[in-house]
């Protein structure tokens, strides 16, 4: 593995040498940043929730920022080569959490989402673009019937009719997963129903997947995986799917109940095979680290299949084991060192629909805490997830910086991309970049390390004083040329995260 030439600039940060940044966060004697941080909540509840409540109950006030500008058109040539970067949100106050599909019918239409604070009801914005990036529109979503506000987590994803389809948590009497739909691209879009929800029973963290695979048996089938938070603080992940174009759902309980204070299930995600089988994985905590918290320890991803379209599901099967990186700003999963900001750790799972010979394949990817720094892995499966590999790194080891918010699909040639965010251009280890990875061999190795952001990022201008970036990322292939797009939570403004686009094409 290497390191990409292109591009490759460092953006050094203001802020004193890392020796002395912990006193300075304690203080809030950071130069040029505010002097104090608003913790959120210590719970095992997604971070959108959690910043939600703190904005309406005051203790979190939204900064007042400049609006960001467009960037130039995502086109590069020739391969390989990185895009240039597009903002698609719209500016002024922070967003966050990106996820983004494409079209498998267009290329052109492009859906990207955040955790938006410019959103006052909903905090959910979505951004579409219908030629191919180099415009998006921007519209906030709406409640669902019932509901007193939004709380973020936002999923989108495209049916083989080009039927849009867009959702997150919405607030009623608990917390409840809400799904809404656009039949021209994004232009307009239906007022969400509800599909997750249960009496007394706080749903959270949702994964938005539909079978896009023409000749499955299931084909527009609709499928979200979320974590269901009981009364008492007991979790487990769960399934809904929909056979009639998200209307009306059913939810089937997944992975074994987990009871509080022994341990978590939390961060689901979801891929679908060309057969229509459903793959589920989810991560596994103990509440046993020294914060009394899952920060620090030493948690297990896990694995589910349903093979009649969400109805049953495989008994749990343990993937591998991963070290959470340590709580030392408050935040129940894990802190990113040298900051305030919280940290997820998503087993994202993908799957290979390709004729390639690795069709079939399943990747898991991660990160693994490994005392010193956080190191991005995958681990892959040729047998339908009964065994797996053990992990790879994606990175060269010379890369002994942070590296964390990850996320992979596969090509439709089979060409394995991963993208994450990465901190190898900073010797403080505090600013960070997007990049991206390739794997032709079926994720025994992977190659040249690309940068896809143009500028760096500081954390500590995400808006809330290196509070809170969000706990995903996200990333597409376009069919066409093929080219890897990434989604991330962007500071160039220097005021506030964004939704930057950027991109690979292999």
């Amino acid at each position: 593995m290497s390191r990409s030439a292109l591009g490759l600039r460092v953006a050094l940060v203001t802020t004193a040498a890392v020796a002395a940044l912990g006193a300075a966060l304690a203080t809030g004697a950071v130069a040029g940043q505010p002097q104090s941080i608003v913790r959120l909540e210590r719970s095992p509840l997604s971070g959108g929730v959690l910043m939600a409540r703190a904005i309406r109950s005051g203790a979190v006030r939204l900064p007042l920022v400049n609006r960001g500008a467009q960037h130039p058109a995502l086109k590069c040539t020739p391969a390989p080569c990185t895009l240039p970067n597009v903002q698609a949100s719209e500016g002024g106050s922070p967003v966050d959490e990106d996820p983004i599909s494409i079209d498998p019918n267009n290329a052109k239409h492009i859906l990207t989402a955040g955790n938006d604070y410019n959103c006052s009801s909903s905090l959910q914005g979505y951004f579409a673009s219908t030629n191919g990036g180099k415009t998006f529109t921007h519209s906030c979503g709406t409640l669902a019937a019932g509901a007193s506000g939004g709380d973020g987590d936002p999923v989108v994803a495209w049916d083989l009719k080009s039927v849009a389809y867009r959702g997150g948590i919405d607030s009623a009497s608990n917390l409840e997963i809400v799904i809404g739909s656009s039949p021209d691209f994004g232009a307009t879009w239906t007022t969400p129903v509800v599909a997750v929800a249960s009496a007394g029973v706080d749903m959270d963290k949702p994964w938005l997947e539909i079978d896009t695979n023409a000749s499955s048996p299931r084909k527009n089938t609709l499928y979200i995986s979320n974590t269901e938070f009981f009364s008492n603080g007991d979790s487990q992940i769960g399934v809904s799917h929909s056979t009639d174009g998200g209307k009306t759902w059913a939810l089937v309980n997944v992975s074994t109940r987990q009871v509080w204070p022994n341990s978590v299930d939390q961060f689901s995600d979801l891929a679908i095979g060309d057969d229509g089988t459903v793959y589920l994985t989810w991560q596994r905590c103990p509440v046993t680290g020294p914060t009394g918290d899952c920060g620090g320890t030493t948690a297990k991803m896990y694995f589910s299949k349903s093979v009649d379209g969400g109805v049953t599901w495989s008994k749990e099967k343990k993937i591998h084991s991963v070290h959470l990186v340590p709580d030392t700003c408050g935040a129940f999963y894990g802190c990113l060192p040298n900051t305030s900001e919280r940290i997820a750790n998503i087993p994202v799972v993908a799957i290979d629909n390709s004729t390639a010979q690795t069709h079939g394949r399943l990747y898991v990817m991660d990160y693994d805490w490994n005392g010193t720094y956080m190191q991005e892995r995958v681990s892959s499966s040729g047998d339908g997830g009964a065994t797996w590999s053990a992990p790879v790194a994606v990175t060269p080891n010379s890369d002994k910086h942070d590296q964390f918010f990850e996320w992979i699909n596969v090509s439709p040639s089979g060409v394995l991309g991963a993208t994450w965010l990465d901190r190898s251009l900073d010797p403080n280890n505090i600013n960070y970049d997007a990049f991206a990875a390739t794997s032709v061999d079926g994720g025994a190795t992977f190659g040249t390390n690309y940068r896809l952001s143009t500028t760096s990022s500081n954390p500590f201008n995400d808006g809330f004083g290196s509070m809170f970036m969000g706990d995903y990322t996200g990333n597409a292939w376009d069919a066409g040329k093929p080219t890897l797009f990434m989604s991330w939570p962007d500071t160039r403004t220097g005021s506030a995260t964004q939704d930057e686009i950027g991109g690979l094409r292999p």
